[in-house]
């Protein structure tokens, strides 16, 4: 009796030992970016949770912002990487991937606030490496006008330059993304009401919907496994509240930049980079439009307004990618990591922080 005792005992921890193993295997082949398609640490913003990925151990943090229509993936190239030699944190904006839907309006303001709460919630206090993509180049800039003291350097990723535009140049620009929100909430409502989502195709695109076609550079994304594809298509095929919160944002964009130029601060001799591609407004280099009269100006303009921003530091250069999306973080990871590396060795000095 007790020998048969004895092999159901076994048997049971022989079975026990071997789900544990698969477990342990499932986990172990799971793609390196698969950390971003589950919540991270969902952290106090202020009444609700934003979603922070934090890696890595050293100080300056690097925090990444990443543009409209985009969330934390949009890191998952470079991120781990930085990781290596100091912590560096990405996180989703209020209402985008897995955090909480913040207070209207959706302001770099309520942005910034809610991004330093969240921060020092999670116990990460500055100095910070501010690095922001597109749209998040906007944020970034108004946290360090906010909260300056906190700032170590700042990393422009082809950020956007409207602010720093020509006027007729910023019109035309808020004329071309008014119908933007239209659309987005058109496509909301569709899914808010579990109605199936229409396709649609763009010019050397393949056929897409309007939850393909809104996020990051269309999905799904090459740079990402297809693990991860699934869960941000997930995502934006569900999420309501991600719609209302980039409809906000977009609509507030003007405001945004009235305000940056209303509050346009020295950095002292804090370092700045600025990461210019050549290809703003390009999510694939495949897509390029052709080099129009047009399109060639509109482009040496953006470098010529990015250029402006040099000026904010007595410690600044700007960097060009030159064979790249404006997605320099997929395309040319190492040109961002090394000009992060590169304000990261700066701030590090004494020196670096002075007004």
């Amino acid at each position: 009796m007790k020998q048969i005792q004895m092999f159901l005992l076994l048997a049971v921890f022989i079975s026990a030992v071997a789900v544990s193993g698969q477990q342990a295997a499932s986990r172990g082949n799971a793609p390196a970016d698969f950390v971003y398609a589950q919540p991270g640490q969902l952290v106090d913003a202020g009444g609700f949770r934003l979603n922070l990925y934090c890696m890595g151990s050293g100080s300056p943090t690097v925090v990444f912002d990443s543009g409209w229509g985009d969330w934390a993936p949009a890191w998952s190239k470079v991120q781990p990487e930085i990781a290596k030699w100091t912590r560096a944190c990405s996180y989703d904006r209020a209402g985008a991937g897995f955090s909480d839907p913040g207070p209207m309006p959706r302001t770099s303001v309520h942005i910034a606030e809610e991004l330093r709460t969240a921060l020092h919630h999670a116990g990460i206090g500055g100095p910070y490496i501010l690095v922001g993509s597109a749209f998040g180049g906007d944020n970034v800039r108004t946290f360090a006008d906010l909260y300056m003291d906190e700032v170590a350097g700042l990393v422009l990723d082809d950020a956007d330059s409207t602010d720093v535009e020509p006027k007729a140049m910023q019109e035309e620009e808020h004329r071309g993304l008014a119908g933007i929100p239209k659309d987005m909430r058109e496509c909301r409502d569709l899914i808010a009401e579990h109605k199936p989502l229409p396709v649609t195709s763009r010019p050397g695109r393949p056929q897409q919907t309007c939850a393909q076609q809104f996020f990051f550079r269309g999905l799904p994304e090459a740079e990402w496994s297809p693990e991860l594809n699934a869960k941000v298509l997930e995502i934006a095929q569900t999420k309501v509240a991600m719609y209302d919160s980039y409809s906000s944002e977009m609509e507030q964009t003007a405001a945004d930049e009235t305000y940056l130029q209303q509050h346009r601060r020295s950095f002292g001799s804090r370092p700045i980079r600025v990461l210019t591609s050549g290809n703003h407004a390009v999510g694939h280099l495949e897509t390029k439009p052709p080099d129009t009269p047009k399109h060639l100006k509109y482009e040496q303009e953006i470098t010529v307004a990015q250029a402006r921003w040099l000026k904010l530091s007595s410690n600044s250069k700007q960097i060009f990618a030159h064979n790249s999306s404006e997605y320099i973080q997929f395309d040319e990871p190492e040109t961002l990591i090394n000009a992060v590396r590169e304000v990261y060795d700066l701030a590090r000095r004494p020196v670096a922080r002075g007004q």
